[in-house]
This record gives C-alpha cells, sequence and structure tokens, in this order.
C-alpha cells in the first residue's frame, strides 16, 4: 500500500515558507520584469526562481522523486513519486498587483495525486489536502469542516478565470452552467479551487489548463470532500484534455456535469 513521506506536512510548510520571500521582493514592485513565453503567457523572475528553489529543495529531501514544473523542464517524470510545481499560479495577476495568485504543489504517485497545497502568500492563507486514510484537508493547520454545501446548483457560487479560456464550444457549455448558478465570479485563478475545498464557491469549470495548474487542486478539494475531473466526469491525468471541473460536493459536482454535458 502505498504512504506518503512521513514528514510530508512539514516539508509542504518548507514550500510555503521558501516562496514568500521572493514574493515580497517583487509583489509590486516597480522593478519587476515580464518576459513572455512561447505560448505568449507571462514570466516573472518571480517565477523561475520559487521553482529553482522549490527544484532544490526536493532534489535535496527526496531525490528519488521526479520532478515537472511550469517553468524548467520535467527530471524523472517517469518514477514512481513526481512533484508537479506551479511557482506562481495567476502570474497575471501577480504582475497587476491584485493579491489573488498562488504557490501550487503536488506529489504524484504513479501519475495519481496524493498530497497537494494551494497557497496564497499575500493573505497568509494555505490549505493542504491528501487523499489517502479517507482524505484531509486543512487550512492554515486546521481541518476544513467535513460539513459540505448544499447540492443545489441555484444556491451555488460558479467561477471561471477568465472567458477567454474557452472555445466557443466550451463556451456555450459554460453559458448553460453559468445560467443554472446563483452567480458567477471571474479572476480568482486557483484561489476559486481553495474556495471550493472550504465551501464557499460550489462550483469551478475551467479548460485550456495544464498539469501544473490542476494536479495540486485535486487532493486539497478532495480531501475536504468534494470532487474534481474533467468535463467527462473522468479523473484527471498528466494527459488529460485541459477542461476541469470541481464541486464542493459530489451532488453539486454531480449536477454542474449533467449541465455541461447538456
Amino acid at each position: 500500500m502505498v504512504a506518503l513521506p512521513d514528514d510530508i506536512w512539514q516539508f509542504a510548510e518548507s514550500l510555503r515558507e521558501t516562496a514568500l520571500p521572493v514574493v515580497q521582493r517583487y509583489f509590486r514592485s516597480l522593478d519587476l520584469v515580464v518576459e513572455q513565453k512561447a505560448d505568449v503567457s507571462p514570466v516573472t523572475l518571480a517565477d523561475q526562481t520559487i521553482e529553482r528553489l522549490w527544484r532544490e529543495l526536493i532534489e535535496k529531501t527526496y531525490p528519488d522523486h521526479g520532478i515537472i514544473g511550469e517553468e524548467e523542464a520535467a527530471t524523472g517524470a517517469d518514477r514512481e513519486f513526481v512533484w508537479v510545481l506551479d511557482p506562481i499560479d495567476g502570474t497575471r495577476a501577480f504582475v497587476g498587483g491584485f493579491p489573488m495568485f498562488t504557490n501550487l504543489f503536488a506529489l504524484l504517485h504513479q501519475g495519481r495525486p496524493l498530497f497537494s497545497g494551494i497557497c496564497v502568500p499575500v493573505t497568509q492563507e494555505c490549505w493542504l489536502g491528501s487523499v489517502l486514510d479517507g482524505g484531509l484537508t486543512t487550512f492554515n493547520g486546521q481541518p476544513v469542516s467535513g460539513k459540505r454545501p448544499s447540492g443545489d446548483l441555484s444556491r451555488s457560487v460558479l467561477s471561471a478565470t477568465s472567458p477567454d479560456m474557452f472555445s466557443p464550444e466550451q463556451f456555450a457549455r459554460f453559458s448553460k452552467l453559468q445560467n443554472a448558478c446563483m452567480d458567477l465570479r471571474y479572476g480568482a485563478d486557483a484561489y476559486a479551487y481553495a474556495l471550493v475545498a472550504q465551501g464557499s464557491v460550489g462550483v469551478v469549470a475551467e479548460a485550456s489548463m495544464k498539469p501544473w495548474d490542476y494536479m495540486p487542486l485535486i487532493p486539497v478539494i478532495q480531501g475536504a470532500g468534494g470532487v474534481v475531473t474533467d468535463w467527462s466526469g473522468q479523473p484527471l491525468t498528466l494527459e488529460s484534455d485541459g477542461t476541469v471541473l470541481a464541486g464542493a460536493s459530489l451532488e453539486l459536482h454531480q449536477q454542474a456535469l449533467a449541465v455541461l454535458k447538456g
């Protein structure tokens, strides 16, 4: 039976703490330099520095683990345990001085995410989650309540980062989901998924996502009693199509999935 490293929760705290001074140095800094990657998405020295520091920590602490990160080439991606890293999820928010960007990390075993973190450095909030032993998610060190929101889309908040992330066909399906929900909030990036784990956001539906965007969301949400799949209802893998549907409860996820499938 697979087990997490004994010190994984403490190690996650080390990852969070390592990112903080880098964020403090560059967030809302007038000398922040922004470059564009090949896909035209922005990248900063903060993204690159955090990932480099995280890789060094992982390589020192878990030398037999592989690493897949947004900013550097993968190493040991075929190993039994692999870390997936997104040093700053929401770089556009970071560049604009908006505080809802996050530091994301996940530990996978044979492709399955077992443990992850969604950390919000500006607000000093951190959600950690594990799917093992019945699941557990903590918020700033305290277990998230097992009580889940009502399974009623009409009383639920829907979130997505931006309408630009959808193809025309996807946006038509997303619009049906919007009409079924109480409210729609754009712009929260991965923060919205932490709020799904918390229970205040009922559903997040997104597309054009990469493994480092969605793998760290899964244990945090599932450990709290929520559900995360693609838009077909299939578990997310490193080869998924980039669609993500997260529900704060099984009922909300099932209702949202039924709307998306139309």
